[in-house]
């Protein structure tokens, strides 16, 4: 896997613009179709380790694991609005799952949460230009290469557009290849209905994104590492 190996098949306004890397490479888009700040959060409504009738594909990825993980449950085991909490050097982003829209993919990402995957990883990605404003995380090696050595089927039913606020996640163009790489839309953002949304972080926090995004990128270029590192330290359910 190497560093944004996976360009995105964006709009033609975008096609000069390097796009999102996914799942061990590095193309991803968020869009999440809710308002930012309009999540509420409730707590999944299943028992942990009840299964909800939703079976869930977690094909072995042949590019290996960043950070050694088991994979989640093949039977979903998560539904409803899930409120978690990305602890960042920005401050908290408060952010509400849909395992009811995606379950395989919130699935996946309680499951790392859980499991520490997320935990001391920087944020590699950030992109400024217009109607192209996203920041991309969860690659342990800090790099765009890395996954949990596995991959997620999409889940684009509900996925129609990326407004700011948007979760959704990265991708390496092909069907059904995300991984652990996800990205924040922090303005609404123009990208094709390809990458699976699976949830909205709050008006406050995707504040705290767009400002830190404004410094722009370490290099000075569009796209790029953020001039202001972006590092999560821990992600917990509420």
């Amino acid at each position: 896997m190497s560093s944004l190996k996976r360009p995105l098949a964006v709009l033609a306004a975008l096609a000069s613009v390097a796009l999102l890397a996914g799942c061990g490479d590095d193309d991803s888009s968020a869009g999440t179709g809710t308002d930012p700040g309009s999540s509420t959060s409730s707590s999944s409504s299943a028992p942990a380790g009840e299964g909800t009738g939703v079976s869930c594909d977690y094909p072995t990825d042949p590019q290996g694991a960043a950070k050694e993980v088991e994979p989640p449950p093949a039977d979903a085991t998560v539904s409803g609005q899930v409120a978690v909490t990305f602890a960042t050097s920005l401050g908290d982003l408060k952010a509400t799952l849909d395992a009811d829209a995606a379950p395989c993919t919130v699935g996946s990402i309680v499951s790392l949460a859980e499991q520490g995957y997320f935990d001391d990883t920087t944020c590699h990605r950030v992109t400024t230009s217009p109607g192209f404003g996203v920041l991309q995380c969860g690659d342990p090696t800090g790099t765009g290469t890395g996954g949990p050595g596995y991959t997620i089927p999409d889940e684009l039913e509900q996925t129609k557009d990326y407004p700011a606020g948007t979760l959704a996640m990265a991708n390496t163009g092909a069907p059904n290849s995300g991984g652990s790489q996800f990205f924040i839309c922090y303005t609404d953002t123009q990208l094709p209905p390809s990458y699976t949304v699976f949830g909205t972080i709050d008006e406050a926090s995707n504040q705290l994104v767009a400002d830190a995004a404004a410094a722009g990128t370490a290099d000075g270029g569009p796209d790029g590492a953020p001039k202001t590192p972006i590092d999560i330290s821990s992600v917990t359910l509420d």
